[in-house]
C-alpha cells in the first residue's frame, strides 16, 4: 500500500511539473484526499522550514460556508471544461558505488513510471459569484477549526479549481532494488543521527486504477482574516492570508511566499528578509567540520540521488522529521543531539542543503549530478563573488578551472536552466536574471553546500 501512495503521489507531481511548473496548480499527494477537494473546500497551508519551499496542504472536513455565520448555505457556482489529454511516462537509473573508510554501499536500480491519465477535465468556481455571495458575511471565530488554526502560522485557502480524470486510468510503476536513500541514511547514522528508517529495496511493480471524477491536481485562493470575523479572498497572486492576529510580518504580503511552487512575489526575495530561516551560506559551514570520509561518502550519495526526485524528496521529508519533529520541545532536541559533536548542527546543515537541492529544477539537478568536483568548487566560488560584487565582476577573477571554454560552457548552461543569463564583455562578468532571484538564492546555497562536501577530492 506503501508503494501505491508514492507510485501515485510521483505521478501526480510529475503531472503539475509538466503542465504548470510556474503556475498555481498543487498535487494531489494523497488518494484519500480526492473525495474532499470539493469545490469551496477549505484546506490548511502549512509553512515550512525556509520561505522559499514549497508549502504543504492538508485537506479538512470542512467547506467556507460551515465556518460563515448565518443560516444560509453557500452553494457554489461551478463550471467544467476539457482541459487536456495527458500520457506520461518517466525513466530513471541510479548507479553509483561509495567504498571509504565509514561506509560501503553500492546503489543500483532503475525504475519506470507511466501515467495514463487520459482525458482531463477542469473544474472551475465562479470567483465572482463567490464574491457576490459572501460579502458581508462574517468567519465563525469560535469556530473549532479556526480557534486551532489562529494559535499557528498555517493560513486557510479554498478550492477555487480541481482537475479530474474522466474515465477509468492507470498508473504503472515498475521499480528494480534501489540502495540509493539506505546507504545515504547510513551516512547520516554514522553522523550521529539516530536512524529508524525502513526502505524497501526489492523488485517492484505497482499498478494503480484510478476512478473517473478523481481528483488530481488542484488550486486555491487564501481567506485574509481579521479578528472581528471579516474576511477576504486573496485574489492577486501576490497577496498572501492568514489571521489576523499572526499577520505581523517584517514584510509586506504582496513579497511574501505566493502560490505553490513556493517562490516569493514574482520570485523576488523580500528585501527586509534575503536570508533569514536558515538561509544563509554561513548555515552551510557544519559540513565543512565533518571528517573527510565523511563528507566524501553524503557528496557521493547526494550526487547519486539528484536525479531521482522521489528520493531526493523522501530524504528532505526524513531530515525534517529527524531534526524538528521528535519531540514538543524542539530547544532541548537540538541540545541533545548538539551534545553528539554537534549532530544537529550538521544534520540541520545537511537539512539545508537538500531542501535546496529539491527546490531546482530537473534540467539544474541533471547538470549538477555530472559535474565533477573541481568545478562544482569553481562554481561556487564564482556565485559567492557575484553575490559579493553585486553580480558584476572582473573577468580576472573568474576561478581558474572556469577559464577553460568548456568549464565556462558548463557554468552558462547551470545559470540558463534557472533563468539566468551569464555576460562577457569588454574584461567584465555580470548576472542578469528574469525575476528569478529566488532560484539564484538555492542554486547558490546548492553549489556551495555540494562544494564543502567535495573540498579536496580529485
Amino acid at each position: 500500500m506503501q508503494s501505491q501512495a508514492a507510485a501515485f503521489s510521483k505521478a501526480t507531481a510529475k503531472f503539475v511539473r509538466q503542465v504548470d511548473p510556474e503556475g498555481s496548480l498543487i498535487p494531489v499527494s494523497c488518494m484519500n484526499d480526492s473525495s474532499k477537494l470539493l469545490p469551496m473546500a477549505l484546506v490548511v497551508k502549512h509553512k515550512r522550514v525556509w520561505f522559499w519551499q514549497r508549502p504543504k496542504y492538508q485537506t479538512t472536513d470542512f467547506n467556507l460556508s460551515d465556518l460563515l455565520l448565518g443560516d444560509e448555505v453557500l452553494i457554489p457556482d461551478v463550471s467544467k471544461r476539457q482541459f487536456l489529454t495527458y500520457v506520461g511516462v518517466y525513466g530513471n537509473k541510479v548507479t553509483g558505488k561509495v567504498d571509504v573508510e565509514i561506509v560501503s554501499a553500492e546503489a543500483q536500480g532503475s525504475s519506470k513510471l507511466l501515467s495514463d491519465f487520459g482525458k482531463l477535465d477542469k473544474e472551475e468556481v465562479n470567483v465572482k459569484k463567490l464574491l457576490q455571495d459572501s460579502n458581508k458575511r462574517l468567519m465563525n471565530m469560535e469556530h473549532e477549526l479556526v480557534q486551532q488554526l489562529e494559535k499557528r502560522s498555517d493560513v486557510l485557502a479554498v478550492v477555487k479549481e480541481r482537475i479530474l480524470t474522466t474515465a477509468v486510468c492507470t498508473v504503472t510503476q515498475t521499480q528494480k532494488e534501489q540502495c540509493a536513500l539506505r546507504a545515504m541514511l547510513r551516512v547520516l547514522g554514522k553522523l550521529g543521527a539516530d536512524i529508524k528508517a525502513s526502505i524497501e529495496s526489492n523488485h517492484s511493480n505497482v499498478s494503480l486504477k484510478i476512478q473517473p471524477d478523481f481528483v488530481i491536481a488542484y488550486s486555491v485562493l487564501e481567506l485574509e482574516i481579521k479578528k472581528d470575523g471579516h474576511f477576504e479572498l486573496c485574489l492577486h497572486p501576490g497577496k498572501i492570508g492568514g489571521f489576523e492576529t499572526i499577520m505581523d510580518r517584517a514584510w509586506s504580503s504582496e513579497d511574501d511566499l505566493c502560490v505553490v511552487d513556493g517562490l516569493c512575489a514574482d520570485g523576488i526575495i523580500p528585501e527586509e528578509q534575503p536570508q533569514q530561516n536558515g538561509s544563509s551560506v554561513e548555515d552551510l559551514a557544519p559540513l565543512a567540520a565533518l571528517s573527510q570520509p565523511n563528507r566524501q561518502a553524503l557528496f557521493h550519495e547526494l550526487q547519486a540521488i539528484l536525479t531521482n526526485r522521489m528520493t531526493l524528496s523522501h530524504l528532505q521529508s526524513y531530515l525534517e522529521e529527524l531534526c524538528f519533529g521528535k519531540t514538543p520541545d524542539t530547544a532541548q532536541q537540538e541540545k541533545e543531539l548538539d551534545s553528539v559533536d554537534g549532530t544537529f548542527a550538521s544534520l540541520n546543515a545537511v537539512l539545508l542543503l537538500v531542501s535546496a537541492l529539491e527546490e531546482l529544477p530537473d534540467e539544474t539537478l541533471s547538470l549538477m549530478r555530472g559535474s565533477q568536483p573541481e568545478f562544482l568548487e569553481a562554481f561556487s566560488t564564482l556565485l559567492n563573488l557575484m553575490e559579493e560584487s553585486s553580480r558584476r565582476l572582473s573577468f580576472g577573477f573568474l576561478p581558474t578551472p572556469l577559464v577553460e571554454q568548456q568549464a565556462f560552457q558548463q557554468a552558462d548552461k547551470l545559470l540558463s536552466s534557472i533563468g539566468v543569463t551569464l555576460f562577457v564583455e569588454n574584461n567584465q562578468l555580470w548576472l542578469e536574471m528574469e525575476k528569478k532571484e529566488v532560484q539564484l538564492l538555492v542554486l547558490r546555497l546548492s553549489t556551495y553546500g555540494l562544494s564543502l562536501l567535495c573540498s579536496g577530492q580529485k
